[in-house]
């Protein structure tokens, strides 16, 4: 562990229960924390005096922080980083205060991807009060379930394409001329019959398009519509709640980070950046305070990715003040990982 200056600083046991001590009191109840409050609690048998010379002894390894004139702390980032790193739990994290998976109804089978993944972000956040956010899977994971071929107008046909997922994706094609009616129903068909069960956007499916048999008016046709199978982006939604939770009243003391992170938000590409590295790699993501980009210092994010055994298709994650209960927060991610690619696995196979 390093200090603030960039030197090892190995702390001492008792220097380890006494940060310990002031980051769960200061999480609890949001106010600086001085020997008094904590010597005799805890399992903190020392003199008063002695837990004021390891609170000053941390402060100058630059752990803690001395706020305004009064004789109490609060820890830093580095404070928060070596009480995630080296003074959790090393066993089970304490359970939820809910079973995420039980929350999530025991129907999910006849629930489609986007609204179980509105409700996770719902229950996660309801159980933490910090911000939920979920993000769904890419487009292009998916396959094609059915394509509608509607014409709307005699020169205006949509094609609508839904994806194993549920997601519906809709894309308009303007024509020069009237499109005959009976072409439309016929494309819906053909392209069912080809392409469903194939990856959407995959080079497949467009070669399965290619008909040599086909006449010129149906070839024209299909490869005009083509693009609503074929250019679909590799997108992600993304699903927040919990934004009034954050900002209640005992939230009041981070109001300005947490301001910050709520214009962050409407950035959802910086967002997919950022918790990007949760589905590289199969631990816990966590990131504090200044070890975020500029547009999201002053908060942190504790993510998971989740997904069927071959790979993540997105991240369950948790986003709030550095002030919060970290140990909740990483049992609660990994508990809605674990429900929730338990569920995409029946989805993707």
């Amino acid at each position: 562990m390093t200090d603030a200056t960039g030197t090892d600083a190995l702390l001492t046991p008792r220097q380890e229960e006494v940060l310990q001590a002031v980051v769960e009191r200061h999480i609890a109840s949001g106010q600086p924390v001085g020997s008094k409050n904590i010597a005799g609690r805890d399992g903190l048998d020392w003199a008063s005096s002695t837990i004021r010379n390891e609170l000053h002894r941390l402060e100058d390894l630059g752990y803690l922080d001395h706020p305004h004139t009064s004789a109490g702390r609060v820890p830093t980032e580095a404070g928060y980083r070596y009480y995630v790193d080296a003074l959790l739990p090393r066993g089970p994290l304490p359970a939820t205060r809910a079973d995420l998976a039980g929350r999530l109804g025991t129907d999910l089978a006849r629930v489609e991807v986007d609204q179980t993944l509105r409700r996770l972000a719902d229950a996660i956040s309801e159980v933490t009060d910090l911000l939920g956010v979920v993000t769904g899977p890419p487009v292009a994971s998916a396959t094609v379930r059915h394509v509608e071929v509607l014409l709307l107008q005699p020169q205006l046909v949509t094609v609508v394409v839904i994806t194993s997922t549920g997601d519906v994706a809709k894309r308009l094609f303007a024509f020069n001329q009237p499109v005959d009616p009976g072409l439309a129903e016929w494309a819906a068909a053909f392209l069912n019959e080809r392409v469903q069960g194939l990856a959407v956007g995959a080079r497949s499916l467009a070669a399965r398009l290619a008909d040599p048999s086909l006449g010129p008016l149906e070839t024209a046709f299909l490869q005009a519509i083509a693009p609503a199978l074929t250019d679909l982006e590799e997108e992600r939604a993304v699903y927040v709640s919990g934004q009034a939770r954050v900002l209640s009243d005992a939230r009041r003391g981070e109001i300005a980070e947490i301001d910050g992170l709520m214009r962050a938000l409407e950035e959802r590409y910086a967002l997919l950046a950022v918790l990007r590295g949760a589905l590289d790699g199969a631990r816990t993501y966590l990131r504090i305070g200044s070890e975020l980009p500029s547009g999201l210092s002053g908060v942190s994010i504790v993510a998971a990715g989740y997904g069927p055994a071959r790979g993540n298709l997105g991240a369950v994650s948790l986003i709030g003040p550095v002030r919060m209960d970290y140990a909740l927060a990483i049992a609660t991610v990994r508990e809605a990982s674990r429900a929730l690619s338990s569920y995409v696995e029946d989805v993707y196979g």
